[in-house]
This record gives C-alpha cells, structure tokens and sequence, in this order.
C-alpha cells in the first residue's frame, strides 16, 4: 500500500494555487502538511481524496485505499452515538469493533449525536476512520475543538494505525507526537495565482 503522486497542480475557486506536488507516502509513514491558513493544505488533501479533479499530474494509490475527514463531523443528528458508527460501519461493509472504546465513545453511545458537545462530536467524527477499514487516512485538522486528552487520545490512534501498516498526511499546527516528516507548503505554492481556464471546482 502506498500513496504516489508526482507532478500535481490543484487549484481552488478556479485558480491554481499548487504546482509540482510530488510525494511518496508508504506503509508505516506519516507526513505532516505545514502552511499558514490559504496555503493550500485543504485543496491539497481533497485533490488527493478524490473530492475535485487535479488540473496537471497523477495520483497512484490503491482501490479503495484512501479515507478523508475533514473540518466538518458527517453526522447524523438525530442518530445515536452508536448509530452514527453503524451507519458508517455498513457504508464499508466492515464491524464497528472497539471504535467506540478507543476514542473514548463507550459511555455516550446512546446519546444523540445532537446532543454531544462540540469535542464529543468531534471524537465521534473522527471514530469514522476507524470503520473504514482504508489503510491511508488524510486528515485536515483533525483536533479542532479537542482538549488536551482528547488531542492525546487521537495521537496514540494514529500511531497504532501506522504500526498497523497505515499512513496518514495530516494538515494541523499541533504536534500530534508522531515521527513524521513535514512537507512544507511555500515550496509547492503556484508562483503566481494562475487562471485554471475552463473548471471551478467551487460548484461541487
């Protein structure tokens, strides 16, 4: 299992903002994206995910290999804790497990997800990448609106999913604790903000 990309351009609002994008992620590894807010981490990871097509380059990974989650939780109001992870659980065909457990869930998962505070949503939110089963998990800051043990308890998820043979690329400004290279977005900034001519992905 691996993540390639080589030679990518990804552009936003219809401009391109993201040249010459070229990295490995294998098994086992993590990388960290760092850039200040506009710097493309987001356009970058959902270019990857598959979510707005790149304007120039390839992306190689596995069927079905890659997960996303980002700013936002995808859940269902009205479900329970338990039955937001069911409903993903079905989605990839895969048991719900210990998710629960290991994102600290076990004691809430009767509780409507409408009623969850904002980091409790946000723990649920991220149970998800557990029920998928995909090995390459791409993450745009994931600790919002986590404390402090919050934030700890997802750094160890992280860290057993790449001993598990995983890879994540993560956009954040917390230091998760991972033993993670750092791909830095100045470098792979367009030089100047490019008219993409004829696409604009801000209508999907």
């Amino acid at each position: 299992m691996e993540l390639r990309v080589s030679d990518l351009s990804c552009a936003r609002g219809g401009l391109i903002v993201l040249q010459g994008v070229s990295l490995t992620l294998r098994a086992g590894q993590a990388r960290v994206l760092r850039g200040p807010n506009g710097s493309g981490k987001t356009t970058l990871l959902r270019t990857l995910a598959g979510l707005q097509p790149p304007v120039a380059g390839r992306i190689d990974a596995g069927a079905d290999a890659i997960t996303y989650a980002s700013h936002l939780d995808g859940l269902k109001a009205t479900l329970t804790v338990r039955e937001n992870l069911q409903f993903w659980a079905r989605v990839h065909d895969r048991p719900v497990g210990d998710a629960l457990l290991r994102m600290n869930l076990d004691g809430l998962a009767d509780r409507p997800a409408q009623a969850l505070s904002a980091g409790q949503k946000r723990r649920l939110g991220l149970a998800r990448l557990l029920v998928t089963g995909r090995p390459i998990w791409l993450l745009d800051e994931p600790t919002v609106s986590l404390d402090a043990a919050s934030v700890a308890l997802f750094a160890a998820v992280v860290r057993q999913h790449l001993a598990d043979g995983g890879a994540a690329l993560i956009a954040t400004h917390i230091d998760l604790g991972l033993d993670a290279e750092v791909l830095e977005m100045a470098p792979i900034a367009a030089r100047d903000i490019l008219p993409q001519g004829g696409f604009d992905e801000a209508f999907l």
